[in-house]
């Protein structure tokens, strides 16, 4: 699990699986390694948890934030979009 980003609004952290794990009815089975996103809105307690195609779409923002900074009004735009999102 590692931290992205944590502000007094939001918090963003990366989860992914660290070793190989199996199914425990058939322990020579290996399960499909997955990672996703949680984001937090600490405003409203929100929480989103981002996998699959919502996890990828959201890698592509985390790299484009990479190329070019943005600011933090920009990240937490768009982290207010996905906690929109949750019920």
């Amino acid at each position: 699990m590692d931290m992205l980003y944590n502000s007094e609004t939001f918090s963003v952290m990366h989860l992914q699986m660290q070793e190989t794990e199996f199914l425990p009815s058939r322990p020579d089975v290996p399960v499909l390694a997955r990672h996703g996103f949680e984001i937090v809105d600490k405003r409203s307690g929100k929480e989103v948890y981002l996998d699959g195609s919502w996890a990828e779409m959201f890698q592509l923002h985390i790299q484009a934030w990479q190329q070019n900074t943005p600011t933090q009004e920009e990240v937490e735009d768009t982290l207010e979009k996905y906690t929109g999102l949750a019920q």
